[in-house]
């Protein structure tokens, strides 16, 4: 299966094999990052963005299968994000995926990009039904009940801000460079997490959901405070920030663990999976291993390549649809979409993916 992402800012296709027994087989995944290009702008300017995939994804498609070494004609199918995401891209990976499709009479599978995040612990460990995914990156922070394929209950989700959000909002704020969750990872290793006591949001409460957009004010609070800055006041402000968010998720998730449990009490050490862009910090992994060890769960992460964007992940859902006979219907036909819920029958909330709310 090829797949093809471009949802944000990385141009990226893949190829990806299934064996008779469900296990998976990276053949090629090569992604064009576009960081420098929108690092003057402290984000991701959509159409840079859009220009960029047009620019390069032909050249993108030819090298995953070449490196695969396959030809259009062994595919057994060819995926693409569908959405959600910032539509002048998808609108560019889908349609390149649509002509390819056409020409090679290949079935087209239209992907939710979030469908890629929640089975992509699949392709590289085993990762049974039933498990939860948390899902925290630029657009979504959300707890998703993972039952197969296509059956999917989401159990919680942001109020406000995304966590990918909130990390990029408070390094834009300290004057660190793009991307920002990287770069506040790596100020914090130096910082004095006890220094500011930064708010744990909905802490206590009963509904699983998440907040961040207090927890950003108090960060913006707290610089204002004490400016000008210097870089070991940065730093502290990042390694509090940081330590605020891992125990905001501890306890969040913490809620759904025990949910889980008394859901499907007779499933022995489910996993608990983490997936999208944020979970590639190294503080927040090490936090949710204990908390799932603890809980008498087993902690799946993929490789860092696999948590940011990627069409590895793109074309292993695509795999996954074909084998369950999930065809997407009228593939040829399909528009893509900017908000696309996994959950089509969640409460819209915001940060759910609904409209109005942030994808």
């Amino acid at each position: 299966m090829l797949g093809i992402e471009t949802s944000c800012d990385e141009t990226a296709a893949s190829v990806v094999a299934m064996d008779s027994a469900g296990k998976g087989e990276i053949r090629s995944n090569v992604v064009l990052s576009q960081i420098e290009e929108h690092a003057a702008f402290g984000g991701v300017v959509p159409e840079i963005a859009a220009r960029a995939h047009v620019e390069a994804l032909d050249g993108i498609v030819q090298a995953a299968l070449d490196e695969a070494g396959v030809t259009l004609d062994d595919l057994d199918g060819i995926a693409a994000t569908a959405g959600p995401g910032l539509i002048g891209g998808l609108i560019v990976g889908l349609m390149t995926a649509k002509a390819l499709a056409a020409v090679a009479q290949k079935p087209l599978q239209a992907i939710n990009h979030l469908e890629g995040h929640a089975l992509a612990p699949r392709l590289v460990a085993e990762a049974p039904f039933p498990y939860l995914v948390l899902l925290v990156s630029g657009g979504h922070t959300q707890i998703l009940l993972v039952r197969g394929v296509g059956d999917y209950d989401r159990w919680a989700t942001t109020i406000d801000d995304a966590l990918g959000e909130a990390f990029d909002k408070t390094a834009k704020l300290l004057g660190l460079p793009y991307p920002g969750g990287p770069n506040v990872e790596k100020a914090a290793l130096a910082g004095d997490a006890e220094r500011f006591d930064f708010p744990r949001p909905l802490r206590g409460e009963k509904r699983p959901d998440f907040s961040f957009s207090g927890l950003k004010t108090a960060v913006r609070q707290a610089a204002a405070s004490i400016a000008p800055l210097t870089e070991q006041d940065v730093a502290d402000i990042c390694a509090s920030f940081q330590r605020a968010v891992a125990e905001t998720l501890q306890e969040r998730v913490g809620r759904s663990l025990d949910r889980f449990r008394e859901t499907y009490p007779a499933v022995a050490s489910p996993p608990l999976v983490v997936a999208g862009g944020v979970a590639a910090n190294k503080a927040l992994r090490a936090m949710l291993q204990a908390l799932a060890t603890a809980k008498g769960f087993v902690f799946v992460a993929p490789p860092m390549a696999l948590c940011t964007d990627n069409a590895a992940m793109i074309a292993w859902a695509g795999l996954e649809r074909l084998r369950a006979g999930a065809a997407t219907p009228e593939p040829m036909t399909f528009a893509p979409r900017s908000r696309w819920p996994l959950d089509e029958d969640a409460a819209p909330l915001i940060g759910a993916g609904k409209r109005g709310a942030k994808a």
